[in-house]
């Protein structure tokens, strides 16, 4: 009989440290994310302020927050994940990473095409990938389309990033999806034949090449050029302002978007909590933030962009959905070999 007794004794004793536990992450949230920006810094601890939940931040790179997660399995702490690019976010979906969830407040901000059919995933910004052309030395009637960028009247123009970038994988990706795989492999073989020098650093780089006369189109997203005229270095502005920007495909597709998004993570402790989080980013207050302080487009309609990309005009997006980023991702790096796109 003591036996026994001793035995419930211990069972209450687990199951009230279990209680506590939970009670003492209840408020608490942990956030994987590979943003590196000072609007996020903010948004977090106004989140915090507002909602009382401690905010728990690991960042890294996009692959090594994938990785972490894999190798943590269910022990793993994190509850969103955040990351920049449908194709990173469809990769951590096909892995098993993610998890559904339902927000009325989401489905009432975001439109379809910037989230995951299953409703994994949801865009939190948008980028547009335009061309920035030289002012000095280009004629904006002479620009159209993507697949323009890939005829002779541009050899030795275009300059353009590496192949292992995810935003140019996405950006074939849509391509494929759009067009068809042998459109997307002469495409990107007529991009190699026109390229100023073999692909190297970032887009900022790519504009900066442009102001050294190195090429005359760089292909790029839009976030950049505000951030080069908005730096604290005079030489970044003034590459920023040797460009203007052009939106390809306004008579066709329309011009290729792209995310930064966040997805519930599959063993999240705080799911509630979680959604939660995300509805805050995606409201008035967090969205203005995000726009004026990082040059993105706001993924909420009520929400006007930053005076710099409002200056460059309305523009029409590609309502591809995002989740063919991801499922032609593969495809795309196969053709980007083929065509020999370093």
């Amino acid at each position: 009989m003591q036996k026994i007794i001793y035995l419930l004794l211990i069972s209450v004793f687990v199951i009230g440290c279990k209680s506590d536990n939970k009670k003492e992450t209840e408020n608490e949230l942990t956030v994987y994310t590979h943003r590196h920006y000072e609007s996020d810094q903010e948004l977090f601890k106004r989140f915090e302020e507002e909602s009382g939940i401690k905010l728990n931040i690991v960042n890294a790179s996009a692959d090594e927050l994938i990785q972490k997660m894999n190798l943590e399995g269910e022990q793993s702490p994190a509850d969103v994940l955040i990351t920049v690019d449908a194709g990173r976010l469809y990769r951590a979906k096909s892995q098993g990473l993610l998890q559904s969830f339902s927000s009325k407040l989401v489905d009432s901000i975001v439109p379809n095409y910037l989230k995951d059919e299953d409703g994994q995933w949801v865009g939190l910004t948008k980028r547009a990938r335009v061309v920035a052309y030289a002012k000095d030395r280009v004629d904006s009637t002479q620009l159209s389309t993507y697949a323009d960028l890939a005829t002779e009247k541009w050899d030795n123009k275009i300059l353009v990033r590496s192949s292992s970038n995810i935003y140019n994988q996405s950006l074939l990706a849509s391509i494929i999806a759009n067009q068809g795989e042998e459109f997307a492999e002469e495409w990107a073989q007529g991009i190699v034949e026109n390229m100023a020098r073999a692909p190297k650093g970032n887009d900022r780089d790519q504009v900066k090449a442009v102001a050294n006369n190195e090429g005359d189109l760089a292909i790029v997203n839009t976030y950049y050029i505000g951030k080069l005229l908005n730096s604290e270095d005079s030489s970044e502005v003034e590459a920023g302002k040797s460009v203007n920007i052009f939106f390809p495909n306004q008579e066709t597709t329309g011009t290729h978007i792209n995310v930064s998004g966040i997805g519930v993570a599959k063993y999240s402790p705080n799911k509630e909590a979680a959604i939660q989080f995300i509805e805050f980013l995606l409201q008035e207050e967090a969205q203005n933030i995000f726009a004026g302080s990082n040059f993105e487009y706001p993924v909420n309609p009520n929400v006007e962009p930053a005076e710099i990309l409002k200056s460059w005009g309305d523009f029409k997006e590609d309502n591809l959905s995002l989740n063919k980023l991801g499922e032609y991702n593969k495809e795309a790096v196969i053709i980007f070999d083929k065509a020999g796109w370093k």
